[in-house]
């Protein structure tokens, strides 16, 4: 086997290989050739070539997304590294573990005006849970041979043993700044950053190694509740008649169904949950904002919960987060191994362990206390159910109508990933079938890489994936297209308004010039050519009715992964989506 002559490269892979890393994606680029070389002559490694780094790093996302582990990109020196930013943001807040690795130059041709050179250290320091620098192995930048039989003239011998001890602390150092890195980013869940320089030669291979850097595992500690904070939450729970749990974005089949369970039989308990919750439960709320929205005041406050139990992710409703703001609870508890965001501006106990571990150790000892609460909210959702139901019924072809009809269509058993904006938020009005799991890029809840990360999915994951986007999410990150390994179930929905629909429904002045151009942006683009160019089946729907026949194809197995777009860009969507608030009223 091949590999690069350069020690600090051979120490690099050899230590993703011990730390069982094998997803690759690089971005061709010439600094990181020592690195390609590496990794794509070593069959351990699955490698990737994904042109845009942009897209490469959303695409490692959602691979790392579904496996639950660390996924690598790699890229070259200059400007290629900060194409990795919003992805590395993403990964942050969503946690994530992306282990970022770029080439660099050595200190002597950095700030002198060399092509293709920036200031690389540290550059993702708001966003990143561990920035490691490493440093050039010394053999290379003196060009002096480091073997056993280097012959040891009197006259510089003090020089070779000088030579010789700094270099083997500078292996120690690289080898503390991997092992460092590449375990922050399972452990803590989240983005990693490692800077390697390389001086030239940069193609020379060897069949050899030359270094066998150690391993350092990771040391993981036992859960162990603290008591006195159980027995606070437990008499907590005892004394509330009003308790709520608000689950955000949350990996599927994570927690134990008998939690789930005890928590459906607690009439003091009312469960809400989100699309990207992936938690199903017939005594749980699953739409936040339908429930929500028609409210009064009297009605927030028989709401407001006494305590209120959050974990999972990112929130997708604004409006479960202005209402639990002014109705705050007395006691808000965040379940998390990592982090506890003061979402309401009233959190009390940041319990830093997992919501499996917790409720195995909370609900065995917790008391249910009478109760109308979870009755009468029930109550509330199907009557919420029956409204919806009479709402969509004769809609006209709208976008409203379009996500109605896509979720009824959906295949069972199979991946859903949702672009930002409008069309995660109309996600949230719909029941999605539960044994579709749901994913969307909420960590920063931007339009960038919405595609890549799906299709980074879809590799991944070998069950067939959807991705559900709106016209500007799917041009904005049209780069993601050219990627050599979509798989032909793969299948994008496209559902094209001409705009940013989603400024239609904030508050502004709508239908000006001004508004037109720089919010809603109006274009009539459309994905016939992309298809076209990248080799995906198409088809462009105008109706209803041509809705309905073409989904009855869709999803059926191709040769080719496919794209479906959705015009509705001469309807009255806005219109549609608010009169429907207004009738659950």
């Amino acid at each position: 086997m091949k590999y690069p002559k350069i020690p600090l490269a051979q120490t690099v892979i050899q230590l993703c290989k011990a730390k069982t890393i094998k997803h690759i994606v690089i971005s061709p680029g010439s600094r990181n050739a020592p690195l390609t070389i590496g990794f794509s002559n070593d069959p351990y490694f699955k490698c990737y070539s994904i042109v845009d780094e942009r897209c490469a790093a959303f695409f490692a996302l959602g691979i790392a997304q579904q496996i639950e582990a660390p996924v690598l990109v790699a890229c070259t020196s200059g400007s290629a590294l900060l194409n990795y930013y919003p992805a590395v943001a993403e990964a942050f807040y969503s946690e994530i573990p992306l282990i970022v690795l770029s080439a660099d130059r050595p200190k002597h041709l950095q700030n002198i005006g060399d092509g293709q050179t920036i200031n690389q250290k540290n550059v993702f320091e708001n966003h990143i849970l561990h920035s490691a620098n490493l440093k050039l192995d010394l053999k290379d930048e003196l060009n002096i041979p480091v073997t056993e039989d280097i012959p040891i003239f009197k006259n510089i011998e003090d020089k070779l043993e000088r030579f010789l001890g700094l270099q083997k602390d500078i292996q120690k150092h690289n080898e503390k700044e991997l092992n460092d890195a590449i375990n922050k980013a399972v452990l803590k869940k989240g983005p990693v950053h490692i800077n390697v320089p390389f001086d030239e030669p940069l193609y020379d291979m060897v069949d050899t190694l030359s270094v066998a850097p150690k391993s350092i595992p990771i040391e993981l500690e036992a859960p162990k509740m603290d008591s006195y904070i159980l027995e606070q939450c437990l008499n907590a729970w005892r004394k509330s008649k009003r308790k709520m749990i608000l689950i955000g974005e949350y990996t599927p089949n994570k927690i134990e169904q008998k939690w789930l369970n005890m928590l459906a039989k607690d009439e003091s308990l009312i469960v809400l949950t989100e699309t990207t919750s992936n938690i199903d439960h017939g005594s749980f709320i699953q739409s936040i904002d339908k429930l929500i929205a028609p409210l009064q005041k009297e009605d927030f406050i028989k709401l407001q919960p006494e305590i209120l139990i959050t974990f999972g992710g990112m929130l997708v409703s604004k409006k479960i987060k202005a209402f639990l703001r002014e109705y705050q609870p007395k006691e808000h508890w965040h379940i998390s191994e990592t982090r506890a965001y003061d979402t309401f501006f009233c959190l009390t106990q940041h319990i830093k362990e997992t919501p499996n571990y917790f409720f195995s150790e909370f609900l065995p000892k917790a008391k249910h206390v009478k109760s109308s609460y979870k009755n009468y909210w029930m109550a509330m959702k199907l009557e919420r159910a029956k409204k919806h139901f009479n709402y969509t019924e004769n809609l006209p072809f709208s976008d409203f109508k379009v996500f109605d009809t896509l979720f009824k269509s959906m295949p069972n058993d199979s991946i859903l990933q949702v672009g930002n904006s409008s069309a995660i938020r109309y996600a949230q009005l719909f029941d999605i079938h539960r044994s579709i799991e749901v994913f969307c890029n909420r960590g920063t809840s931007g339009i960038d890489g919405s595609t890549s990360t799906a299709i980074g999915c879809a590799v991944a994951n070998k069950r067939p994936t959807t991705f559900i986007t709106g016209d500007l999410s799917f041009f904005y990150d049209s780069n993601a297209l050219w990627n050599n390994y979509i798989p032909d179930s793969f299948r994008i929905i496209v559902i094209n308004n001409g705009g940013g629909g989603i400024f239609r429904i904030l508050p502004g002045h709508k239908n000006t010039a001004n508004f037109d151009t720089y919010f809603e942006t109006k274009h009539k683009l459309t994905a016939q050519h992309l298809a076209e160019m990248y080799n995906f089946k198409y088809k462009k729907v105008s109706s209803q009715n041509e809705l309905t026949n073409a989904l009855n194809l869709f999803f059926k197995e191709s040769k080719r992964p496919a794209i479906l777009e959705i015009n509705t860009s001469d309807q009255k969507n806005d219109e549609i989506l608010l009169d429907y608030f207004k009738y659950l009223k």
